[in-house]
C-alpha cells in the first residue's frame, strides 16, 4: 500500500463512523452497504494529490476532536436543511470544472452513466440529488486549505488534458471487476440495448 492509499483508508475510517450516523429524511443504500460506501469514496478520492488527501485527513481530525460530523453535515446542506455557505469562488469555480468533466463523462459513457445522478440543481428530485448540489454540499465541509489545493490539483489535471470524472469513474469500475472503463461501458452498453 503507498502512502496515497494509506492516507484514503486513514480517511475513511473516520470517515464511514460518520456517514453511518447520518440521519437524513431517507436513508442511503450505502449506509446498508458499508463496503459500497468505501467503494465509492475510495473512487471518488483517486484524482486527489497526496499532499489534498493529507489536508483533507486534517479536516477530518479537526471536525473529530470538535465533536462535529462533516458527513451528517454534507448531507444535512444538501437537503436544504443546514443553510449554505453562501457565495465562494473556489467553491464556484471548482464545481463549474467538475460540471464540464461530468457532462464529457455522460457524452462518452451513457451506459456507465445511465445511472448517475442529475448534473445540475435544475435536475434535483426528492429520489436523487443532482451532481452540482451534492458537489457543493461535499465542498462546503472542507477548510479552505482543503478547498485551495483540489483547485490546484484540478487546475493542473485541466491543463494536462484529464477528466476529473474520468478517473473517478475508472477507479470505481476496476474496484467493481471491470478491467477497464471501456469494457465497462461495452458490457453495460451492450446489456441496455439487448
Amino acid at each position: 500500500m503507498n502512502e496515497k492509499d494509506r492516507i484514503i483508508e486513514a480517511i475513511l475510517e473516520i470517515e464511514l463512523p460518520m456517514f453511518l450516523t447520518v440521519n437524513s429524511r431517507k436513508t442511503s443504500c450505502c449506509q446498508d452497504y458499508p463496503e459500497d460506501f468505501k467503494l465509492h469514496r475510495r473512487a471518488h478520492f483517486a484524482p486527489w494529490s497526496t499532499q489534498t488527501l493529507s489536508s483533507y485527513l486534517d479536516d477530518l481530525k479537526v471536525a473529530q476532536v470538535a465533536g462535529e460530523n462533516l458527513m451528517r453535515l454534507k448531507y444535512a446542506r444538501m437537503q436544504g436543511l443546514v443553510e449554505s455557505v453562501g457565495p465562494n469562488a473556489i467553491i464556484d469555480e471548482i464545481v463549474r470544472m467538475s460540471i464540464d468533466w461530468q457532462k464529457e463523462m455522460f457524452r462518452k459513457c451513457p451506459g456507465i452513466m445511465g445511472g448517475a445522478r442529475p448534473i445540475t440543481e435544475e435536475g434535483d428530485v426528492a429520489e436523487m440529488t443532482s451532481f452540482e448540489t451534492y458537489t457543493r454540499g461535499e465542498l462546503e465541509t472542507y477548510s479552505l486549505r482543503t478547498l485551495r489545493l483540489l483547485r490546484y490539483d484540478m487546475i493542473l489535471m485541466k491543463e494536462r488534458g484529464g477528466n476529473w470524472s474520468e478517473v473517478v469513474y475508472e477507479s470505481l469500475v476496476k474496484g467493481s471487476g471491470y478491467p477497464s472503463l471501456a469494457e465497462a461501458e461495452s458490457r453495460l452498453d451492450r446489456s441496455v440495448h439487448h
